[in-house]
């Protein structure tokens, strides 16, 4: 999540009754929380913010959310590659309710294979990956829409 979202969500937070805000975004997750000071009184609260991303935990805290200097850490790594819908439909990543997915995160996928279904109109489109390797991530969740572009799974070329 790139730091402006991050800071603008803190102003939302210090601007409003909500103590505790929680986003997740793309496989990153942020939680925003007021801290309360030791004496349990409110007016001593800044923001706290924590950022989750894939093996990562970051945690700034501030009394100024506009003076957050933290570096975020890129969620996913420049040799990734992204297998994107090619429409816009529902995303089933097994060919039944009760059925196996097509594929897990640690398995490796050989281009040509079937990696998961994207229901548009009625008609079930199966995807197949552009690419050999090892899925990485899932970020498209079942049976939810999604857009056209959007990453469905993530690939470490191998």
């Amino acid at each position: 999540m790139l730091t402006s979202k991050i800071k603008a969500l803190i102003k939302l937070v210090e601007k409003s009754d909500v103590d505790e805000l929680e986003v997740s975004s793309w496989g990153s997750k942020v939680r925003i929380r007021k801290r309360i000071s030791n004496n349990g009184n409110n007016n001593n609260r800044g923001p706290q913010v924590i950022q989750t991303v894939p093996d990562r935990v970051i945690e700034v805290a501030s009394n100024q959310a506009a003076e957050i200097k933290a570096e975020i850490p890129a969620a996913r790594k420049d040799n990734y590659l992204e297998i994107k819908s090619p429409m816009v439909g529902t995303f089933y990543r097994a060919p039944a309710p009760d059925a196996k997915p097509y594929v897990e995160v640690g398995e490796r996928v050989a281009r040509g294979q079937t990696i998961c279904i994207i229901e548009a109109m009625k008609i079930m489109n199966e995807i197949e990956s552009e690419y050999d390797g090892r899925v990485v991530e899932v970020p498209a969740n079942n049976a939810q829409p999604v857009q056209f572009g959007q990453p469905l799974v993530i690939i470490e070329p191998v």
